[in-house]
């Protein structure tokens, strides 16, 4: 069988947990002040390694932060035209977890709110069979 890309493959790779903050953010921070703000406002720890991804306040710029063995990395991208249109958040909440498909559409200037993911198939998972045995006994 061909091995085709998909989502769910893009998705289901172990890797950094991304995190966005959902309230904009000064883009005068730096690496610090980012760091804290990764653990006051997402409530993460910002040495785990994964991805924090900060927005200002009119949209067209994002801040990525993220520590990679000895020391933090910025990413930074301004938009030239447009906006990056985030992904819907709760009212109450602080940080939404993005899947890395869902980082790609927001780069590649995707609008997620446009988007409704529709009902599949998914296919029990098969128990192993020391599992089975248990159940039938």
């Amino acid at each position: 069988m061909i091995g085709l890309p998909s989502l769910r493959s893009l998705d289901g790779v172990a890797g950094p947990r991304i995190w966005l903050a959902s309230e904009a953010t000064d883009m005068r921070c730096g690496f610090d002040r980012l760091a804290q703000r990764v653990q006051s406002v997402i409530g993460e720890d910002p040495l785990s390694g994964h991805l924090f991804l900060f927005r200002s306040r009119n949209g067209n710029r994002l801040k990525i932060l993220t520590w990679d063995r000895d020391g933090y990395v910025l990413w930074y991208k301004r938009l030239e035209v447009g906006v990056f249109k985030l992904p819907r958040v709760a009212a109450n909440a602080s940080s939404v977890e993005l899947r890395a498909s869902e980082l790609a559409m927001l780069l590649d200037g995707i609008d997620m709110t446009k988007l409704k993911r529709v009902p599949r198939y998914e296919r029990p998972s098969k128990q192993p069979m020391n599992m089975r045995e248990n159940a039938v006994a």
